[in-house]
């Protein structure tokens, strides 16, 4: 049953940490749609590098969780909370435009549950 739980993370965490790369890689490069949706909800373009680099921390972290399981759980935590005040971010200036933010939340969440279990 485990190696079905690490196989499971391997898939999700994967696919996870490809999104969050190409997000960071997105963010920094100042990707229009990235930085449209940033100004959206008030964050400060000083802020884009840490948050790319939060992002590319997370992908590393969740492939390294392959091998390490407290990282990938913190790695997985960490993406987490990170996808949870993007949401509260666009909640708190009234923009409903949740479901990407939520939805890598969700992905998170389960990533981080899947390697807690496996």
């Amino acid at each position: 049953m485990e190696i079905f739980m690490l196989i499971a993370y391997a898939v999700v965490g994967g696919l996870l940490a490809l999104a969050l790369a190409a997000s960071a890689t997105f963010t920094l490069q100042r990707n229009d749609q990235i930085v449209a949706s940033m100004r959206k909800v008030q964050v400060p373009d000083s802020w884009l590098p840490r948050l790319a680099t939060l992002k590319a921390a997370g992908a590393m972290g969740l492939v390294a969780g392959l091998w390490v399981t407290p990282l990938g759980v913190a790695a997985a935590a960490g993406v987490t909370l990170y996808f949870i005040g993007a949401v509260i971010s666009h909640l708190r200036v009234k923009d409903y435009e949740l479901a990407p933010a939520a939805g890598l939340a969700l992905v998170a969440a389960a990533a981080m549950t899947l390697r807690i279990l496996a």
